[in-house]
């Protein structure tokens, strides 16, 4: 500003303040001739019980004599205003505005502090306060600050854009804290900078999940679970956060809910890691209360035929339930045996033929021959619902080294190889009628389970 145009207008303002000291009712209020020194300050208004005081007039003086910069001037006006009367708060904003403008940033926020405490909805104070704060490098504090006053005035577009700021900065330091201090080991210290990141920004999923994975660490398991769980719910997408959310409701014994974790990851991404954890926890939940007998068969040398009627009715239930029965015949000889409730609807869905005589032969040994029929007569139903999925086996014949394509099982056994069901050696051998070994027989089931989409249901265990 040329020197006379500014020595006329302070000149203008002094007359100014004289004449509203003499009394007279209407004062101009100087304006800068020229932007505001300080177009980031909000100019602390006399609220409408408080806009006939001669003192707002004179505040507005002040304050224009601090927006041209003649911050001397505005100074002894303020003094002058709160001599005369030290609880008008327009003019105590003024004066924390002015050791504002003096750098003095810390006596400024306690300035303004103290006027918020007795007038809470007063906004010049409020963005006052938050501009202090920020001189004086307490972002969170400011941002709670300018929040409040967009809370009572949501048109301050400019400070709106100033808390997205602040909030992206203050996220940034917090979240560089935050795994800065995970990655040394000082879990206390970054659990308080996830959080407090997470007050900066509550709607960013990846906070959630870093917090729990340093909650892990620490043996904090439930809160783990639920930041997990608030990370699913912001970002369904996110399959990293499921699978962690999988790996602890497992760690806790909660299997159901482990196992729709996990394939609800695996509909986002497809991962073979996933997909064998979940059936890990597949394998859990059929176990899960099942007699012994059952829980021995992975482990067994050799699989009879009950053992086989239990797992197909236990694993593929679904598919038993809604195979149309063939033959509702009394079957004479499982009376007492462990697997009896399996193997009756087992066998009425044809899954595990009957002998003609009404016998089941529930002790009788599996040969690898009979399993691919069991395995065939099943992916036959499977193929009948879903056509396009059946094209994988329906009809394909295999070629195999012991095995001519007369073999009465020749056309099961093509079905079981081609579906993944079963395997034959490098040497192109199927052996029909070797023993199937207990964890052939569970892979074999598995595989038709994967194939057929089937869930594992607590509710179908005994």
């Amino acid at each position: 500003m040329p020197l006379m145009r500014r020595v006329g207008w302070i000149a203008a303002a002094v007359l100014i303040s004289l004449v509203a000291a003499c009394g007279p009712k209407k004062v101009a209020t100087p304006v800068a001739p020229g932007a505001p020194r300080f177009p980031d300050f909000v100019q602390p208004t006399a609220p409408a019980e408080l806009a006939g005081d001669p003192l707002a007039r004179r505040n507005d003086v002040a304050w224009g004599y601090l927006q041209a910069g003649d911050l001397r001037s505005a100074d002894r006006e303020i003094g002058l205003l709160l001599k005369e009367r030290p609880t008008f708060f327009p003019a105590q904003t003024t004066g924390a505005y002015l050791a504002l403008a003096h750098k003095d940033g810390s006596a400024a926020a306690s300035q303004f502090g103290r006027i918020v405490e007795g007038h809470p909805d007063y906004v010049p104070a409020l963005v006052g306060r938050g501009l202090a704060l920020v001189a004086t490098e307490q972002n969170r504090e400011a941002v709670e600050a300018f929040r409040a006053a967009l809370r009572v005035d949501p048109s301050l577009t400019d400070i709106a854009r100033r808390v997205d700021v602040l909030t992206l900065r203050g996220l940034q330091d917090e979240l560089a804290t935050a795994r800065q201090a995970a990655r040394s080991g000082q879990t206390d210290a970054a659990i308080r900078a996830y959080r407090n990141a997470i007050t900066a920004s509550p709607d960013s999923a990846f906070l959630y999940r870093e917090l729990a994975a340093v909650e892990r660490q620490r043996g904090q398991t439930r809160d783990a679970i639920d930041h997990l769980k608030r990370a699913n719910g912001l970002d369904p997408t996110d399959a990293a956060s499921l699978v962690a959310l999988g790996d602890l409701l497992e760690h806790e014994g909660e299997l159901a809910p482990a196992l729709a974790a996990y394939t609800d990851a695996l509909r986002i991404e497809p991962d073979p890691a996933v997909d064998a954890k979940r059936a890990a926890v597949r394998t859990r939940l059929d176990q899960s209360g099942l007699p012994a007998e059952f829980t021995a068969i992975e482990q067994a040398p050799q699989v009879t035929r009950g053992d086989l009627a239990a797992l197909i009715g236990v694993r593929l239930a679904p598919l038993v339930q809604t195979a149309p029965s063939r033959d509702p015949s009394l079957i004479t000889d499982i009376r007492g045996h462990w697997a009896e409730r399996w193997i009756v609807p087992v066998a009425r869905a044809g899954l595990v033929e009957n002998f003609g005589n009404h016998t089941f032969q529930p002790r009788a040994v599996v040969r690898r021959a009979d399993l691919a029929q069991s395995i065939a007569r099943m992916l036959n139903l499977i193929a009948v619902s879903d056509p396009a999925r059946g094209r994988q086996w329906v009809g394909v014949r295999g070629r195999f080294s012991d095995l001519p394509t007369s073999h009465l099982a020749y056309g099961a056994v093509s079905t079981a190889v081609a579906s993944g069901a079963m395997t034959i050696t490098s040497e192109g051998a199927f052996a029909p009628t070797r023993p199937v070994t207990g964890a052939e027989a569970v892979a074999a089931i598995n595989r038709v389970r994967t194939l057929g989409r089937f869930p594992a249901n607590p509710s179908e265990r005994p």
